[in-house]
């Protein structure tokens, strides 16, 4: 294992801050929105030099850009800046990043989950595809390395594979409370109806594992290509979090959002499944997990809190040079919504992540009522359809950085599958302005 720095683990115990700060900040006994922020920022600051290039460039672009425009608010409009409160913004995603990033603790001791038969073919990329699907919508990215490596065990990986891993886990974004992408739209749109988007996404996800696989049989011999399949008992841990979620948001604590209550409930779960090997193995687990694992969430922490940054830096300017009634639409309808994802998603391709474009079109939007469930649709699926064909998304930087594929050629392979995902985000997009009456 590689040796981390002093700053490297003073910055995974200032993450590890933030996280229970904010836990603190749900009893609504203190306010912590300062402190969550201030220490995850100074945990960025700390880790900078260790950022990969381009992320770091990117971010640093985002920060300069949104402090730019807040002091061009301030100096050229005479706008009201909280300066004390700018670094708030997307704390509190960043936030349930940490707390999901301890379901690595859950179930490894000595135990790696049952792997299921080996198998290949066209129905063994459609296993793929549904074990990164299924593990990844709440192991997120770490459920790509986990199967990518135990495919690379018997040959390097081919196009077919790395592409059932791509698309695998980037169409969860289409539905999984657990990712990022969600706990993003959640706080640019509070009053989202997420069954109404669940019930349209999670078909849409299927309908990518069924194309993935007619596709790639298509274009490729697949005789020879080996898939993954999970044992049933691998599914039990997403399946059981996610009705725990349910449990406690429609019962237990209504008063939550499901993004508060992923925050502080997998941490717990983390916990408790570790107590029952003695207080010191858990101990043990968690110093290590915040000394090493929370410093390498450093490239998503710092692109993330510089969005928001940036996010607010643009509304700010934006308000004060058009006024508090200006609006990119006027309504937030079916042919809006579809120019919104064509937009977002072609930033995609430019290298941009998703978050940018959804940030910077939720500043500029007034969402009310039933726009905002249409909104969150049309961000999550341009998040799903942009980091599958982004050469510059988290996942296929990550694929390059693992396989050594090249993010371009990622791109290329996957253009017709964002082609024909983006004819049925759009017939989706009309399927849901008319259900929701907009």
């Amino acid at each position: 294992m590689e040796e981390t720095l002093p700053r490297q683990r003073w910055a995974g115990v200032l993450i590890l801050f933030g996280l229970l700060a904010q836990i603190t900040g749900f009893t609504g006994v203190v306010a912590t929105e300062l402190p969550v922020s201030y220490a995850l920022w100074l945990a960025v600051m700390l880790l900078w030099p260790d950022i990969p290039k381009r992320s770091r460039t990117q971010a640093g672009v985002l920060i300069a850009l949104g402090l730019g425009m807040l002091i061009v608010a301030r100096v050229g409009y005479d706008a009201a800046v909280a300066w004390p409160g700018v670094l708030k913004q997307n704390a509190y995603v960043v936030a349930m990043l940490v707390g999901v990033s301890f379901i690595g603790l859950i179930g490894t001791q000595g135990n790696k989950g049952a792997p299921g038969a080996r198998v290949s073919g066209a129905g063994g990329i459609l296993r793929t595809w549904l074990g990164v699907h299924f593990l990844g919508t709440i192991l997120n990215l770490s459920t790509v390395f986990m199967v990518g490596d135990r495919l690379a065990k018997r040959a390097p990986l081919t196009a077919p594979q790395l592409l059932a891993l791509n698309r695998g886990l980037s169409s969860a974004a289409l539905w999984s409370p657990f990712f990022a992408s969600m706990g993003v739209v959640m706080g640019l749109a509070p009053q989202m109806q997420y069954t109404s988007v669940a019930l349209i996404g999670f078909p849409l996800a299927m309908v990518s594992g069924l194309f993935t696989t007619w596709e790639l049989r298509r274009r490729f011999d697949l005789t020879a290509v080996a898939g993954f399949s999970l044992s049933p008992q691998s599914l039990l841990m997403p399946l059981g979090m996610a009705a725990l979620v349910m449990l406690f948001h429609f019962w237990l604590t209504p008063h939550l959002t499901i993004v508060s209550i992923i925050t502080f409930l997998l941490p717990l779960v983390a916990l408790l499944s570790n107590l029952p090997f003695g207080p010191r193995f858990t101990l043990h687990r968690v110093r290590q997990h915040t000394l090493t694992r929370l410093p390498a969430m450093r490239g998503e922490i710092s692109l993330f809190l510089a969005a928001g940054l940036f996010t607010l830096g643009l509304s700010t300017l934006v308000e004060a040079m058009t006024g508090e009634q200006w609006r990119l639409f006027t309504r937030f309808g079916m042919g809006e919504a579809m120019i919104s994802f064509a937009a977002i998603a072609l930033s995609a391709l430019a290298g941009l992540h998703p978050i940018i474009g959804v940030s910077i079109l939720a500043s500029i939007l007034t969402l009310e009522g039933a726009e905002q469930t249409l909104f969150a649709f049309v961000a999550l699926a341009a998040w799903a359809v942009g980091t599958s064909v982004g050469p510059l998304s988290g996942i296929n930087l990550s694929l390059q950085g693992r396989y050594g594929v090249s993010g371009y050629r990622m791109m290329r392979d996957n253009l017709p599958y964002a082609a024909v995902m983006s004819l049925l985000v759009l017939v989706a997009i009309a399927l849901l302005a008319a259900w929701l009456n907009i």
